[in-house]
């Protein structure tokens, strides 16, 4: 048996093999595992539970195998979905995770995370971060109509696509080492698995004379494996 962890999904009507591929990858794979953690950025954008969104519909429908089966899927909000909500999540068979959160992993205290919040050197990105967080600025969005949402969100991406392709920007994108430290460090782990930066690596240190490794998640549908990290009992 193993436990699965993915991120970085980014489902997407535009992008159908995607979900094709995630469709079978559950009824496959994730069904026969301990349990499914999906850390972030599972959808293109999500603009809310309310937006009646046929992505978001046709996932509920994937899931369908994991609920009937009681097998137990986490969701740790990322910076493309931290608006989805409650209702969804309980719609689809999901558990809500803050981020961070730490779980015993077969024995190993584990922490996980996004990533984008280790991505300090990113001042820009770490602002609005900030601010999208705040129960105000998400209170005045999703007070706001679905269409007025979904042109922001349209432009929030392109802008995103200028920013991310800026050869200048790609060093302040990743993560920041003292970042990654302090977070291991007051957890109290020794690993920690996140996603985000779209760099996948098992990262081997030296933390406080403790081997210690940071696992990054690739994008998930560019994996060869359905299941790029995978831990065994």
């Amino acid at each position: 048996m193993t436990t699965l962890f993915i991120s970085d999904l980014h489902l997407d009507l535009a992008r159908p093999a995607i979900l094709d591929q995630f469709e079978t990858f559950i009824r496959d794979e994730a069904i026969h595992a301990d349990a499914l953690y999906i850390l972030g950025d599972l959808f293109e954008a999500w603009i809310g539970d309310d937006a009646d969104d046929p992505v978001g519909q046709r996932f509920v429908a994937a899931m369908k195998p994991m609920r009937e089966a009681r097998r137990p899927c986490f969701f740790m909000h990322g910076n493309r979905d931290f608006l989805l909500g409650e209702r969804f999540a309980r719609e689809a068979g999901m558990t809500l995770l803050p981020d961070p959160s730490v779980i015993n992993l077969y024995g190993t205290p584990t922490l996980l995370m996004h990533g984008d919040s280790l991505c300090t050197d990113d001042a820009p990105y770490q602002a609005f971060r900030k601010q999208s967080r705040s129960a105000e600025w998400q209170r005045q969005f999703l007070s706001q109509t679905v269409q007025q949402r979904d042109a922001f969100a349209r432009k929030a991406r392109e802008e995103s696509k200028r920013y991310t392709g800026s050869e200048a920007n790609a060093s302040i994108m990743d993560v920041n080492q003292l970042a990654v430290e302090a977070g291991m460090r007051n957890a109290g782990v020794l690993r920690l698995i996140h996603g985000h930066t779209h760099r996948p690596a098992i990262h081997p240190f030296d933390f406080d004379n403790h081997p210690a490794e940071r696992v990054v998640l690739g994008d998930w549908y560019e994996q060869t494996s359905s299941h790029p990290i995978w831990a065994s009992k």
